[in-house]
């Protein structure tokens, strides 16, 4: 017998199972500027990839976070590639800081520039996605109430690889070593290792 709970009833355990259950969720380390031109970065785990062709990525913001505001008010964002070397400088630009304040900088990450965007890039990470606004969901419970959940979609226009992770033509996931979301307090899981599976045909 499975144990099983209603969530608007609460789950009765000690830690909200879900995001362990939902995991592991890549990692949006999410860059933009604001209006004056200032660079933000932020990680979020509620992020993922929604078709393939045109390329369209997403990510979730709970509460109207700087990244949100900031890609709403420009058009425009970046997703990086979070990575295991990178783990502590994505965890630092998590830091709620005051808007403004550069978590390039705070970091000691590097701003590189994008070719089809205006927000800068973290020049240390092996793949970066340059990325325009498409859609801004806020997103409703079932009784059509508005949360404070901002899904910002985005069309990738620009992508950029460190030709180091290039591999016989293939961009090698498991050298990138990247990090991924598994729920509870500082949870993540690293990708090191892949297996192949082809999908069956008729």
């Amino acid at each position: 017998m499975s144990y099983f709970y209603n969530p608007a009833e609460g789950h009765g355990l000690p830690h909200d199972p879900f995001k362990a259950i939902v995991a592991p969720r890549p990692i949006g380390w999410i860059s933009t500027i604001d209006a004056e031109g200032r660079p933000n970065l932020a990680p979020y785990s509620f992020f993922g990839a929604f078709a393939g062709n045109p390329p369209i990525v997403g990510f979730s913001s709970e509460g109207f976070k700087h990244s949100a505001a900031n890609a709403i008010a420009t058009g425009e964002f970046v997703a990086n590639l979070a990575t295991a070397p990178l783990a502590e400088a994505m965890n630092m630009s998590s830091k709620p800081v005051p808007e403004g304040v550069d978590e390039f900088e705070l970091a000691g990450l590097t701003r590189a520039p994008c070719r089809n965007v205006s927000a800068p890039r973290v020049g240390e990470t092996p793949a970066a996605l340059e990325c325009k606004v498409l859609q801004v969901i806020r997103l409703k419970d079932l009784a059509g109430k508005e949360l404070h959940n901002h899904l910002v979609l985005g069309q990738v226009v620009g992508v950029h690889i460190d030709p180091a992770y290039l591999k016989d033509g293939q961009f090698d996931t498991a050298a990138a070593r990247p990090i991924a979301r598994c729920g509870y307090r500082g949870d993540y899981a690293e990708v090191s290792s892949l297996f192949e599976m082809i999908r069956p045909t008729l």
